[in-house]
């Protein structure tokens, strides 16, 4: 999903941009801590060529690393913890936001007797 951020919805969110020390166990620390609609800016480049080797400017290990925050983004979205969203702020710049969501409920008796009817 693309999303075109205003100058001040950009100045509000960028604020909240990670800083460089950031690895997959922050961003998971983030995600567990962080209330429903609170942003944080995980990657500012062009992911796809920051993650490629020859293609990137970045270092080996901070490759790996945005690596591995990419499949932990994409692993807590898919189980409906974040939106992953991303906005261009200049030419081949991006801004990828992940932004919390509520937390599922705990599985309880409703969730188990869903399980059972849907069986």
């Amino acid at each position: 999903m693309m999303v075109r951020l205003t100058d001040t919805a950009i100045n509000q969110v960028l604020p909240f941009c990670a800083t460089s020390d950031l690895d997959e166990i922050k961003f998971s620390a983030w995600i567990a801590q962080a209330q429903p609609g609170e942003t944080l800016v995980y990657h500012r480049g062009f992911l796809a060529l920051d993650v490629t080797r020859g293609r990137s400017r970045l270092t080996a290990d901070r490759q790996r690393v945005l690596r591995r925050i990419a499949d932990a983004a994409l692993h807590a979205a898919e189980q409906s913890l974040i939106h992953l969203v991303q906005t261009r702020i200049g030419p081949a710049q991006f801004a990828y936001l992940a932004i919390a969501r509520p937390k599922p409920d705990p599985p309880g008796a409703a969730h188990s007797l869903r399980l059972r009817a849907a069986a």
